[in-house]
């Protein structure tokens, strides 16, 4: 990081090309990267995640500028953006890797990303189903092939829009 001030967050929720996206539109994130973590296995490549064997989640590493974007706003997107009750599963994509989980990087992050889960698990939002989403430390962080950084937006199909 060249700031010092900026921050890591990292979330998971299923297939990292829209979440990345999303991330990208809002205003304080100065980068995002696509990749894997939460597993088991080094170096994996997007095959070896695809084969359901490593225990990684595709993911997306986003870097902020806490003076602009709060990690709660960061929260709100992570929770609008996909359906957090349902188990290794988001649209058609289906496996543990494409599972609801966020990867905290300080003991702050983590009541944060605690207390949203609470909050949304006591609204009527998911009409009292539970929220499945995994709150972990995060762990070693593998950059995905470059085809699949920004991948939305290398092939016009950023559609995702913030407020």
């Amino acid at each position: 990081m060249q700031n010092a001030n900026l921050q890591k967050a990292t979330f998971g929720a299923g297939c990292f090309w829209g979440v990345e996206a999303a991330f990208r539109q809002v205003k304080g994130v100065t980068s995002t990267a696509v990749g894997y973590s939460g597993g088991h296995f080094e170096n994996p490549t997007y095959e070896d995640v695809c084969r359901g064997k490593t225990g990684h989640a595709e993911a997306v590493e986003v870097e902020y500028d806490p003076a602009i974007v709060s990690y709660e706003e960061l929260l709100n997107v992570f929770w609008n953006k996909h359906n957090p009750t349902i188990s290794n599963h988001q649209e058609s994509d289906v496996g543990d890797q494409y599972r609801s989980v966020i990867f905290f990087h300080t003991p702050e992050q983590e009541l944060l990303a605690r207390a949203s889960k609470e909050q949304l698990e006591n609204s009527s939002r998911y009409h009292k189903n539970p929220i499945v989403t995994e709150i972990v430390a995060a762990s070693q962080f593998y950059r995905a092939e470059e085809y699949h950084q920004q991948y939305l937006e290398k092939h016009g199909r950023v559609s995702y829009k913030i407020g």
